[in-house]
């Protein structure tokens, strides 16, 4: 099964950009054993996984405005906590 035409999700899509541009080697060793699919795989759900937990954590310390009186302000709030999310974790997982 070809690795880019099967579903590996937004997260693991971005870690095979990353392997074949910046770490040939791994992205090499993990072709050849056919390991690569099943690591694109779990850094999409592992990544998915831990945007959603601190996502939680930062709403605990920094609640989000009442969703029925001001959907706009909330959709903001949880856009904003999802992109800091989504930086931090990128970073640790996708981008090493």
């Amino acid at each position: 099964m070809d690795v880019l035409s099967s579903d590996i999700g937004k997260y693991g899509s971005m870690r095979l950009k990353f392997l074949q541009s910046e770490r040939r080697g791994k992205y090499n060793t993990l072709l050849l054993s056919g390991k690569l699919r099943i690591h694109l795989l779990e850094i999409n759900n592992m990544v998915k996984a831990q945007i959603e937990q601190m996502v939680k954590d930062m709403l605990v310390k920094n609640s989000a405005p009442d969703k029925e009186r001001h959907q706009m302000e909330w959709i903001q709030h949880i856009n904003s906590l999802t992109a800091l999310a989504e930086e931090v974790v990128m970073q640790e997982l996708v981008c090493t």
